[in-house]
């Protein structure tokens, strides 16, 4: 592990994530502008979550230790990308993005387009499978080829830098920008996924903290090194445990949005229920045992 004073002393600038930096930050900000222009009362946590929370964290890891030594160490590549998938999202979504757009644009084709090329994926990733088969293909390739190709090519390292990020808030904002009503059910079976992607992020990084051998293909690496630099087995072994550790810890909260949700919904329906007459519910359960047979 590096000395503190090397960790906190080292920056560089990453043109990639700085582009995807001000061009986030620029259409956030464009949009609380025409939103207080409208008489629109936008959070002011919502906003500090996403330009401090999200961009924050993310210039933080692209420009910091994390993002200057991705191509040296796998572990610093490896936690930057757990960062960017889980951590960055987190802070982004919270900002609810997609809110503020719909809120502030005006009816024009721009909005109509936009809509159009946002249903489809929206609808998507909204489904309960989907993020915890995303979430593992993209962690399982720490155990191929491409993550070493990826780690020291600047290009590939630069695009995942934006594309990750991106796939990450994929994965959330159906949670916490879903507007239409949900039954305990379907919550339910989101509780389900929630916990199958609780244990199959964590195969990954055990996987690359027991491998005997290197996974990702990259050669040794030439020239001078820091004395603090680990081997190459023991470099994979301390991004499996960051991974598995990051991994796990950002599975929690969805837990509890989704148990915050959960409450919701139940509490919803029982007033609903409770609002009934005694010839309705009569009704309901002979509907109900109707269909059950």
């Amino acid at each position: 592990m590096p000395p503190i004073g090397v960790f906190l002393s080292t920056w560089t600038l990453d043109p990639w994530a700085l582009a995807f930096v001000l061009g986030a930050s620029g259409l956030y900000i464009l949009g609380l502008i025409r939103a207080a222009r409208a008489g629109n009362r936008w959070p002011v946590w919502r906003a500090a979550a996403f330009l401090i929370l999200g961009l924050g964290t993310y210039s933080v890891v692209s420009f910091g230790f994390l993002g200057s030594y991705s191509q040296e160490l796998r572990w610093a590549f490896s936690v930057r990308i757990a960062m960017l998938l889980f951590v960055v999202p987190a802070g982004l979504a919270m900002g609810l993005p997609v809110a503020l757009a719909r809120a502030t644009m005006r009816q024009s084709r721009a909005r109509t387009a936009l809509a159009a090329l946002s249903r489809r994926p929206m609808k998507l990733f909204s489904n309960s499978a989907v993020a915890p088969l995303v979430g593992i293909v993209a962690l399982s390739m720490m155990l191929t080829p491409l993550a070493g190709i990826s780690r020291v090519d600047p290009t590939l390292s630069g695009l995942l830098g934006i594309a990750v990020p991106l796939l990450g808030s994929l994965m959330l904002l159906p949670l916490v920008e879903e507007q239409t009503s949900v039954g305990t059910a379907m919550i339910m079976l989101q509780f389900v996924f929630a916990f199958i992607e609780l244990l199959a992020d964590a195969v990954p990084g055990l996987i690359m903290r027991l491998s005997p051998s290197v996974l990702d293909g990259a050669g040794a690496l030439s020239g001078f090194t820091p004395s603090w630099f680990p081997s190459a087995i023991g470099d994979q072994q301390l991004g499996g445990d960051f991974l598995w550790f990051i991994a796990e810890m950002m599975d929690l909260p969805v837990l509890i949005l989704l148990f915050i949700r959960f409450s919701k919904s139940d509490k919803g329906e029982r007033k609903v229920l409770d609002e009934l007459s005694d010839e309705q519910m009569d009704e309901l359960n002979a509907a109900h045992l109707h269909l059950g047979r």
